[in-house]
């Protein structure tokens, strides 16, 4: 007794052509289109963990409140008067305080190893540090229009109408994404998330309270006084009240700009250069 071959199993019909081609290969992603996609990452980060963005509404509502009510009267003789004065200033100092979440999110990400996957991708090398970058815009944007709705609501009124409001909303971000680069270098050299945060509040707070935030400079000492003019968070927030005032000038927003590439030009290669090498 004889047995039959086995049956030669049919492969199932394709439809469509192959997925590749022998000898090609997939054409890799732009720079653009590879920070952007690293950019709506940060986004449904955000909106997958919803309340991460607890201290970015919470500052901004509680500092517009707490210094109109507590200073208000002292220093300009009601609190609607400083309100006027102060608005400005609050907005820079909740938009630069939240750009120290950049790095916090950095050294997370870097503790799980996800950018240890990122760098073995055929991309652009900067992507995924740009792209957080990009992705943090949400930040302060949602803090600025915080400060700003509530401070109408207060009896703020911009003599720059809405033009004004958006310029130095446009100033203050653009300012605070050069300055994340610097929490993104911390990201990348310290080892924990809590040592970014003391070492962000050592720096941010004397950079937004040894300004004109909350008084003019011209009632400080001379030896303060010099200290707080050369501080560029003054020269953003005198550009930031001047825009919504309608008065600001080409030199105030050149001289944010200025500050803004400076930034740039010197954190940037030095956070890429500690991404290159960290181990």
């Amino acid at each position: 007794m004889t047995l039959a071959p086995p049956a030669q199993a049919t492969p199932a019909p394709t439809s469509g052509p192959p997925a590749f081609t022998p000898g090609t290969r997939p054409v890799p992603p732009s720079p653009a289109s590879a920070a952007l996609t690293f950019a709506w990452r940060a986004l449904l980060k955000i909106r997958r963990v919803p309340e991460q963005l607890s201290d970015v509404i919470a500052v901004p509502i509680i500092f517009t409140l707490l210094f109109t009510y507590l200073f208000g009267g002292a220093l300009a003789g009601s609190p609607h008067r400083y309100l006027q004065f102060l608005l400005p200033g609050t907005l820079v100092m909740a938009v630069l305080l939240a750009t120290m979440y950049t790095g916090v999110n950095l050294n997370t990400d870097l503790s799980k190893g996800v950018y240890d996957r990122f760098r073995t991708l055929p991309i652009w090398r900067p992507a995924p540090i740009v792209g957080a970058l990009l992705g943090d815009t949400l930040r302060y944007l949602l803090a600025s229009t915080l400060v700003i709705a509530l401070g109408v609501a207060l009896g703020y009124r911009p003599g720059g109408g809405v033009s004004g409001v958006l310029l130095a909303v446009a100033l203050v971000v653009v300012f605070a994404l050069a300055l994340s680069w610097v929490f993104t270098l911390l990201g990348l050299v310290l080892r924990s998330s809590n040592a970014i945060l003391s070492l962000a509040m050592v720096v941010l707070f004397p950079l937004t309270l040894a300004s004109n935030t909350f008084v003019d400079p011209r009632t400080m000492p001379g030896w303060l006084r010099a200290v707080v003019e050369a501080n560029p968070v003054t020269h953003l927030v005198t550009a930031a009240r001047d825009a919504m005032a309608g008065t600001a000038t080409l030199g105030q927003v050149g001289t944010v700009l200025l500050a803004s590439a400076a930034l740039v030009a010197v954190f940037a290669p030095l956070t890429m250069r500690a991404y290159r090498t960290r181990q």
